[in-house]
């Protein structure tokens, strides 16, 4: 599957940018499945954070990010949707959002998800607290693909130009979770199991 133009202009024009002023370097991307759909669930730093996620693996694959709805207004509304971006009303429990995600990673699509909901700071005061919620492990065990962690750093000195660090981990094992009677129950505990590995990441790039 090829990405729209926008992803591919966008990715053109920021390669230089990352790899060479912000000196973004990434580890673990043999980590990644070579084919077919997964949950790429992420710590959540900054409103940039897309773009060391999807740089090193493009141009192979592409994301597709569950993108907060807030952020859909002219004329961002056009770039989201040119890049394949879909929205989530955030705290509201948005079905037809996790039915989206699950159709996708089924058709064979990467979707990036950010486990923690929000950016964990920022200047104003915050009507989303960061918190780790369920939905990535949500969507990965009910479209049946894998869920791989990832994380980054850096992206809260990019004042100072970096540098940026990525890390991929393998598909977490939640086979044991799959088909379970108690959906909520499941999610959750892959969610913790997530959650252990992301920050073992993060801390890996400190």
């Amino acid at each position: 599957m090829r990405p729209p133009i926008a992803y591919r202009v966008i990715a053109f024009l920021s390669w230089p940018f990352f790899y060479g002023l912000f000196r973004l370097r990434a580890r673990g991307t043999e980590n990644l499945p070579a084919s077919g759909g997964f949950v790429l669930a992420c710590n959540h730093i900054s409103n940039l954070d897309p773009w060391p996620v999807g740089l090193p693996l493009w141009p192979k694959r592409w994301l597709r990010f569950m993108a907060k709805s807030e952020l859909y207004w002219w004329p961002a509304t056009y770039v989201l949707d040119g890049v394949g971006a879909f929205p989530v009303r955030r705290g509201v429990g948005d079905v037809e959002a996790i039915e989206t995600a699950v159709r996708l990673a089924q058709e064979g699509h990467v979707v990036v998800m950010f486990p923690e909901g929000t950016r964990r700071a920022k200047g104003l005061v915050k009507r989303h607290v960061a918190r780790p919620r369920s939905g990535a492990a949500r969507i990965a065990l009910e479209a049946g693909v894998p869920l791989v962690p990832c994380a980054v750093s850096g992206m809260d000195r990019l004042r100072r130009l970096g540098p940026l660090r990525v890390a991929y981990a393998a598909p977490l094992d939640i086979d044991d979770l799959r088909g379970s009677s108690d959906v909520r129950e499941a999610a959750q505990e892959a969610t913790e199991r997530l959650m252990a590995r992301i920050e073992e990441l993060e801390a890996s790039l400190a």
